[in-house]
């Protein structure tokens, strides 16, 4: 009898079943499914960035008045804190940065506070409604600008770039005028000549074209109403036909372009600072506060 012997052959696994996905199951997968590679970190973190100290140091104080009478008496002249028909505008306290820019804060409070107040007695230059008003021009007492002295420290800190390091974001930001110097080009070239026209915003919106090109050193603390009166002052605005004979004298080189548009965005009211002074307090330092 012949026996005959299977062999048992190994079992393997059936082979796995196809599996079909929509194309759009494909695409959501490919979406949702995501490889993180861990790659070795190249750069460092950076240290915070320092921001500027604004520190209240001083406190100085302006009076704004207006003349009525100045037009027809200009011969007031120095004497114009002294208009005999002032009408009070009011008060705004001013407090200075001296440790972001101690040049041009004590610059500003001796003018402030000179023997008889160097920005005592002289007019409000320009103003542009909704932006700043500009004030300190240096020129002649007799026609209300400003005359300052000659000891007065030179500011170099107008070359040094942590003086443009804050910016006009609100209302109510003091600042040295550089750019928007309207002090004539020959006064200027005088040796003795110190920069000391400064503008005050008025809001409500910032100026960030001010910034970068003229140093912030203060802000309001009191009398941002005072700050909207005067801005609402009116203005001389020429009008279009006059704006363009004016830009065609200029390009032919005519120089009496640059003296009629002197006048542009002049109030039309005699506007000046009456008084102005240090506001005297216990603890003048206060808290950091970013104009």
């Amino acid at each position: 009898m012949t026996t005959t012997t299977t062999a048992t052959l190994p079992r393997y696994p059936p082979p796995p079943t196809k599996l079909y996905l929509p194309r759009r199951s494909l695409l959501f997968l490919s979406a949702t499914t995501t490889t993180t590679l861990s790659l070795p970190s190249l750069s460092t973190a950076s240290p915070p960035l320092k921001q500027p100290d604004t520190t209240i140091t001083d406190r100085v104080f302006m009076d704004f008045s207006i003349c009525p009478s100045y037009f027809q008496a200009r011969t007031l002249g120095s004497d114009l804190a002294s208009c005999p028909d002032s009408e009070p505008v009011g008060r705004i306290v001013l407090g200075l940065y001296g440790n972001l820019v101690p040049i041009t804060v004590s610059n500003f409070k001796a003018m402030c506070t000179g023997v008889s107040g160097y920005y005592k007695g002289t007019l409000i230059q320009k103003i542009f409604p909704g932006r700043y008003f500009m004030a300190g021009r240096q020129g002649r007492r007799d026609k209300g600008e400003v005359k300052p002295p000659v000891n007065l420290v030179r500011n170099t800190e107008s070359v040094e770039p942590k003086a443009f390091e804050l910016g006009h974001t609100k209302g109510g930001v003091l600042s040295l005028c550089l750019s928007e110097n309207d002090d004539e080009d020959d006064i200027k070239l005088d040796p003795d000549y110190h920069n000391v026209e400064f503008m005050i915003t008025t809001g409500p919106g910032p100026c960030p074209d001010l910034d970068g090109r003229n140093i912030v050193f203060g802000s309001v603390l009191e009398g941002m109403d005072v700050v909207a009166n005067i801005s609402s002052i009116a203005t001389y605005k020429p009008g279009e036909r006059v704006r363009q004979y004016n830009d065609f004298a200029e390009f032919i080189g005519d120089e009496r372009a640059k003296s009629a548009r002197a006048i542009w965005d002049r109030p039309q009211k005699t506007l000046y600072i009456s008084n102005c002074g240090e506001v005297k307090v216990t603890k003048p330092t206060l808290s950091p506060s970013l104009p």
